[in-house]
């Protein structure tokens, strides 16, 4: 009988075992309900982002000094030109009307001249033999006079008819390709109180500049000569690089938002960057290597018990924004959260620096919450 319970409870206590190490081995392999990262070290760039256009560094507008109806049309979009091509013809019959007219007042004044100047010779003649009045002496050399300066005044008229009848044909400024028109055959000119824009003329489409809206926050951290790097929609992920070549001191507010434009030139061998195009510029601060480096989501992690310790700094600390005191959590030994104090210093978009604190490299670090397996995406823009 003895026996007999002896073997019974071998049995018991193997059975016990066997139910506590199952349990045990069921524990270790059960999945985490938090994602998590591991602490690495690697090299972290530290960037500013601002996003600007791109323009030619040098465009020209050229425009009309006088008005009239287009006549001729040369050039059209996309077309390179030279320096003194002919752009466009304005109708030259007005023109070529008041430059007749004042061809004819001219030789009317002259003229004029011609006879006031004979009067005076004959007046001066007359007055040495006391035949007439110093009165009339003197007002005969007048008239010459005064018809002298209507011929100088007919010509000056003449000479600007003549320019403008120039004028009604334009012409590029400058050597580059036309980017813009606005005119076409048949449209009226008008140029009576302000010059009308017609064509604009990018200069060199091989050198570009972005002018980027940098935030006041950011702006002390950008130098003259500052490398950057940048996309934009067109091509994808492609980089294109460039550097800063201007900070302008005139700021823009919009809305309380107070911003600088930093101008960027760009080198475009290729043609490939279009004028007009929106850049995702990120200007290049400093770079850290072999820096401890952390997941910026397990900055904003907490456990939903867990209450913060008093203390000077620590709410700071707790709003868990790179570059300043923060509690993260680490996977323990018992595969619970354990906080950790750490002081963070540059950041970019996926990860931030640890300066200083309690953590090391290859450490688990607690990330977020798992999602249940049955929760349910909601996604918008359903059908209707």
């Amino acid at each position: 009988m003895t026996r007999n319970r002896w073997i019974l409870l071998m049995l018991l206590l193997a059975l016990a075992a066997f139910a506590g190490w199952f349990f045990l081995l069921r524990g270790r392999d059960a999945p985490l309900p938090f994602e998590t990262a591991k602490v690495e070290k690697g090299t972290l760039v530290e960037e500013i982002t601002a996003n600007g256009i791109i323009n030619p560094v040098r465009v020209v507008n050229v425009g009309s000094q006088v008005s009239g109806t287009v006549q001729k049309l040369y050039v059209d979009y996309n077309d390179r030109v030279t320096a003194g091509q002919v752009l466009m013809e304005l109708d030259p019959q007005l023109f070529e009307a008041r430059l007749a007219q004042s061809g004819a007042s001219l030789a009317n004044a002259e003229a004029q001249a011609a006879l006031s100047a004979a009067n005076a010779k004959r007046a001066a003649e007359l007055r040495r033999q006391d035949f007439i009045s110093r009165q009339d002496y003197e007002s005969a050399v007048a008239n010459a006079r005064s018809s002298a300066a209507q011929v100088a005044s007919a010509r000056a008229a003449m000479d600007q008819d003549r320019a403008n009848k120039g004028f009604s044909i334009i012409r590029a400024p400058v050597s580059g390709v036309i980017i813009s028109r606005k005119i076409d055959v048949g449209q009226t000119v008008a140029a009576s109180f302000q010059t009308p824009e017609l064509f604009t003329i990018a200069q060199d489409l091989t050198q570009m500049q972005i002018e980027a809206s940098v935030a006041e926050a950011d702006i002390a951290r950008v130098k003259t000569g500052q490398p950057v790097r940048f996309t934009v929609d067109a091509f994808g992920t492609r980089e294109f690089a460039g550097r800063v070549s201007q900070v302008r001191l005139n700021p823009t507010t919009q809305q309380n938002v107070v911003t600088f434009t930093v101008v960027v030139a760009v080198p475009n061998p290729d043609g490939a960057l279009l004028p007009g195009m929106t850049a995702n510029a990120a200007f290049r601060v400093q770079e850290f290597t072999n820096a401890l480096l952390v997941p910026n989501a397990a900055l904003s992690w907490k456990p939903k018990d867990y209450v913060p310790p008093r203390g000077s700094g620590q709410r700071a600390a707790e709003k868990g924004q790179p570059g300043t005191g923060a509690t993260i959590f680490v996977l323990g030994a018992d595969r619970q959260p354990v906080a950790r104090r750490v002081r963070l210093g540059a950041y970019d978009h996926d990860n931030s620096m640890v300066l200083a604190g309690d953590l090391k490299a290859g450490e688990t670090i607690i990330t977020g919450d798992v999602e249940p397996a049955g929760a349910v995406q909601v996604k918008m823009g359903g059908p209707r």
